[in-house]
């Protein structure tokens, strides 16, 4: 029992500081205390009980296939990933959920449409406020002869449509952009984007890793080409789901080939949806647990849970703005937002506040440059990150009050 005790307080003091390993020791009684989960943004906890519940029946008396074969858990297996298929595509506004194809996450998705679609001499716009998901597949196609653009964004993360417009050239191909940062929160105009993308003939790829699920997607209204979304945020289900959407029509390179339990005769990867882009055997057993994610938010009501998730920012915003030496990074306005909180307190390092919130509060939350470190520059936060609180649809109102306490708290010692 005291062994790994020891290992995390020797790791504390010669990775972190000296002082992390005493905050360790001084609240080594205090280790039960009720851990409370502000990092929503980089993993949705705790799911639905369905979710739960869907997954591991799956694997207890399921546990086949999908497509290999005809017996009838193989059958079983398929009808999960055509059911999940067909929620996604009720709740994105999708005409045909063949065009849906799962992948691991969506960094997968976002690969495979980047890579499938552009070629060299194309242009690509993007906006300064992407996720390393965009951002280094992007790196890697410019040294290949892809152009890339990434318009600058304000200091608070959001964007003007003038910006899009002026990075436009005669061979723009793709607009691809998130629909809201995952370090600010910023909700960028995807409506608006989109509709210049197709006013000017030009493709449009969205990355709905922090929106699927609680803002409102439609490919058709939105004018969405291509929407790459993850089941582990947002959608309430488990790591290692998610797609991409391709409009018909549409048609992309597969990111790899192999196996898809269709056309086995052939040597060529198939041409048809889904089974082009989804090679190998799926995660069958948390694509079941997506479907539930899914089905909670059509039973609970996607408004709804905006609604909550957006009371809550508003809280806390309105909270932290009340405390000395804290710095807030995003918009002003709470409904500019998502459920996502950057901030600092001046004269402290942000693994030091979010390691205090930890071990001293059971605040779990993230810290440093969340994989997008083109945000920060933006913000001007590169060299020294930012902690981010991001409460979900599980939190409650006495959760931000016990976080608004805690900052406050430690703000006042420094």
């Amino acid at each position: 029992m005291f062994a790994p005790i020891f290992i995390v307080i020797t790791i504390c003091y010669f990775s972190y500081n000296r002082q992390c390993a005493i905050v360790f020791l001084s609240k080594w009684g205090e280790l039960e205390m009720e851990t409370l989960y502000m990092d929503n943004a980089a993993t949705s906890y705790p799911k639905p009980e369905s979710v739960y519940a869907a997954v591991d029946h799956f694997n207890r008396y399921l546990g086949a296939s999908p497509g290999r074969g005809s017996h009838q858990q193989t059958v079983q297996a398929g009808s999960i990933l055509l059911n999940a298929r067909e929620a996604l595509a009720r709740l994105f506004n999708i005409s045909d959920g063949t065009r849906i194809a799962f992948t691991l996450n969506v960094t997968e998705a976002l690969n495979t449409g980047l890579k499938g679609f552009l070629n060299p001499g194309d242009h690509v716009i993007t906006t300064s406020m992407e996720h390393n998901a965009v951002a280094r597949p992007l790196m890697v196609m410019s040294r290949m002869g892809v152009e890339w653009t990434a318009v600058p964004a304000a200091s608070d993360g959001s964007l003007e449509l003038e910006q899009i417009k002026n990075a436009i050239q005669d061979n723009t191909r793709l607009i691809c952009m998130s629909h809201a940062s995952n370090l600010t929160g910023s909700i960028m105009p995807i409506a608006e984007v989109g509709k210049i993308a197709r006013e000017r003939g030009i493709f449009f790829m969205v990355d709905s890793a922090q929106t699927a699920g609680v803002l409102n997607l439609d490919v058709e209204k939105q004018n969405i080409d291509m929407l790459a979304f993850t089941g582990h945020k947002g959608l309430l289900g488990p790591q290692g789901t998610g797609g991409l959407y391709v409009r018909p029509g549409l048609e992309i390179r597969p990111l790899k080939e192999g196996g898809t339990g269709s056309m086995s005769e052939f040597l060529e990867q198939p041409e048809f949806m889904p089974d082009h882009l989804e090679s190998g055997t799926p995660n069958t057993p948390g694509i079941a647990g997506l479907l539930a994610g899914v089905e909670f938010i059509q039973k609970t009501g996607r408004e709804k849970i905006q609604k909550h998730e957006q009371e809550l920012i508003a809280m806390l915003l309105e909270g932290m703005k009340q405390i000395n030496g804290v710095l807030l990074h995003g918009p002003a306005d709470s409904t500019q937002r998502t459920a996502v909180l950057a901030f600092n307190i001046k004269g402290m390092d942000c693994g030091d506040l979010s390691m205090r919130l930890d071990f001293e509060y059971g605040i779990t939350t993230r810290s440093g440059l969340h994989c997008a470190p083109m945000a920060h520059q933006t913000l001007g936060t590169l060299e020294m990150g930012a902690c981010r609180l991001s409460p979900g649809f599980f939190n409650t109102e006495a959760d931000i009050h016990r976080v608004v306490e805690a900052v406050y708290k430690i703000a006042r010692r420094v």
